[in-house]
Order: structure tokens, then C-alpha cells, then sequence
């Protein structure tokens, strides 16, 4: 017997969404945690010939998967929470399991935006100008960085959202496990940040 057409909808999406995820947050937290650690003792003269063909490569997989990421996982949220009623629970409010993944949905999709419309448009101008174009906008590079900060702070909080939707006996969605969550969230991140910055780069 084969499943119903929802549930093989829903294997097929979930599956894409998760691959584009892991495509997506690789490469956010290879710019935040690898790049830019590097980039801060790469000789200036060397950055024109290093960056663009590495950091163009890493971008086209960095803001599509992240596109990806998006679709699919709008439509799951449709096909699990919209059709299959999962944002309701037995009383017909808003249910624990909506309450997270709503969450994680509103924090995926302020990533989703800042990638295509701050940090993709910022870093096309950079790197165009290593490339010999026009000269990047002096706001360009500390507006791009900051938007990606932001992305990987919220990617903790994120993900915890689009976990907890599935393990709601455990995480019921309080003030308590909200603070709880948050700060572990945020604090893993702060954590690999410090990290980042005494990686040895020696063998």
C-alpha cells in the first residue's frame, strides 16, 4: 500500500527543506565562524584575488539554499499546519506545537530577507569592485556583516522553534521554556563565536 499523497507530499518536502537548511546554515555559520576569522589576517592585496572566486561560489548556495528553505518550508506549513490543522489544537486555539513553529517560521523568514535584500545586494557591490567595478558603497560591507550577525544569532532560536514543533510534550510553549530556550540558544552561538577566534591554524 502506498501512503496518502499528503504524507508522500510531505516526506518529499521535509526531506528538501532539511537539505536546503543544512545548505543554507553550512555556509552561514562557514562565513561567521571560518571566513571571518580568515579574512581579518588576509593581506589586503590578496583579498581581490582570493574573495571573489571563493566568496561568489559560497553566496550562490548560501542565498538559494536559503531560498529553498523558505519555499519548502512554506509549503509544509501549509500541508501540516494550514490543511492538516495542526496550528489548532482540540479547543480550537492556537496549539503549542503552532505556537513554536510559528516562532521559527517568523525567524526563518526575517533571515530569509535580510539574505536577499541586505546582505546578497551589499556583497554583490563588494565583490564587483574587487572584480574592477564600481566602488562599494562605504556602507556596504558593515551593513552586510551586521545583517549577517543577526542571521546567526537567530538561527539558535530558529531551529529551536522548528524542533520543539515536533516535541511539544516536552517543550510546551511557556514564558519558562521560552527565556530557557532563548538563552541556550543564543548562548551556543555567542559560544561558537569565541570559539571561532582561538582556532588554531596550526598544525
Amino acid at each position: 500500500m502506498f501512503p496518502d499523497i499528503d504524507s508522500t507530499l510531505q516526506a518529499i518536502f521535509r526531506w528538501f527543506h532539511i537539505i536546503a537548511g543544512i545548505t543554507w546554515i553550512g555556509h552561514l555559520y562557514f562565513f561567521n565562524f571560518v571566513n571571518l576569522p580568515f579574512q581579518g589576517g588576509l593581506d589586503k592585496e590578496l583579498k581581490p584575488k582570493v574573495n571573489p572566486p571563493l566568496v561568489l561560489r559560497a553566496l550562490y548556495f548560501f542565498r538559494w539554499g536559503a531560498m529553498w528553505t523558505f519555499l519548502f518550508g512554506l509549503a509544509l506549513f501549509y500541508l501540516i499546519y494550514i490543511r492538516g490543522g495542526a496550528i489548532k489544537d482540540a479547543e480550537g486555539h492556537l496549539s503549542e506545537r503552532g505556537m513554536w513553529i510559528l516562532l521559527g517560521g517568523l525567524l526563518g523568514t526575517i533571515m530569509w530577507f535580510n539574505v536577499w535584500f541586505v546582505i546578497w545586494p551589499r556583497q554583490k557591490k563588494i565583490l564587483g569592485a574587487m572584480l574592477g567595478g564600481p566602488a562599494a558603497p562605504p556602507t556596504a560591507a558593515p551593513q552586510a556583516a551586521l545583517a549577517s550577525k543577526v542571521n546567526t544569532y537567530l538561527s539558535g532560536p530558529m531551529m529551536w522553534g522548528m524542533v520543539a514543533g515536533s516535541h511539544v510534550n516536552i517543550w510546551p510553549m511557556t514564558w519558562g521554556t521560552f527565556i530557557v530556550a532563548m538563552i541556550l540558544a543564543i548562548g551556543l552561538i555567542h559560544g561558537l563565536y569565541a570559539v571561532s577566534r582561538k582556532v588554531k591554524t596550526t598544525v
